[in-house]
């Protein structure tokens, strides 16, 4: 019995470099994409097909496929180190370009700040914090990193958040910060850095405009919830 077809051996019109040549990107699935990436499959499976196979596992979904790593991709038969980091450059360069739409260099809203860092801080499996400094027409002035920690929290000194605020002249601040569990709803550390944030912030005349909290598909702004008076 004959094993499956190499994409050699497709019609011309279904092999993927071909596809998109002749009806465009957009014509290709995500499987045909990553088939161009990786380049082969193996004996028994075509490159579309270990592909199929390998979003199959993750729901179809890049976003997990994005967050596997290159030992996970690697457990896959005809998927070896190169192409287990080509996958994860692909995916990495996708959630980059993404963000780049995003960024907004005038903070507006809620969903602003909240659709950049979704991309930025979403499907980590660790908490972190960042700290957005602006101008008086709340224009970026810079992003900082002033959090690290666990999948179940992290600290935060304020002290630290006030010291780069003042160091870069900050009329106003953003923070904002993930829930790897995707829930997104305030701890009651949440909302008691929150106040003693905004406090501190009083006293410095800087404006506290908001805390955000993101996960990969949703949003909490403290702002919007009208807490601690935001």
């Amino acid at each position: 019995m004959e094993g499956p077809l190499k994409i050699k051996q497709w019609a011309e019109a279904d092999r993927p470099r071909e596809k998109l040549l002749s009806k465009g990107v957009e014509a290709l699935s995500d499987s045909e994409l990553l088939a161009i990436l990786i380049g082969s499959g193996y004996k028994d499976m075509s490159a579309v097909a270990l592909m199929q196979h390998i979003l199959k596992d993750c729901d179809h979904s890049l976003q997990q496929l994005g967050r596997k790593k290159v030992e996970e991709l690697m457990a896959y038969k005809g998927v070896g180190e190169a192409k287990a980091i080509t996958i994860i450059a692909a995916c990495e360069l996708g959630r980059r370009r993404m963000m780049e739409k995003v960024a907004q260099t005038v903070v507006k809203c809620g969903q602003d700040i909240a659709d950049y860092y979704r991309l930025k801080l979403g499907e980590l499996n660790h908490e972190e914090c960042h700290v957005i400094l602006l101008r008086q027409n709340l224009s970026v002035i810079d992003t900082v990193l002033v959090g690290r920690g666990g999948l179940a929290g992290t600290s935060v000194d304020i002290r630290i958040i006030l010291e780069q605020a003042l160091l870069k002249s900050a009329a106003a601040i953003v923070l904002c910060h993930n829930h790897p569990s995707g829930c997104t709803k305030p701890s009651k550390h949440d909302e008691s850095l929150t106040l003693r944030l905004k406090k501190a912030c009083d006293l410095m005349d800087i404006k506290l405009i908001d805390h955000i909290i993101v996960s990969a598909s949703s949003y909490y702004s403290f702002n919007e919830h009208g807490l601690a008076s935001l």
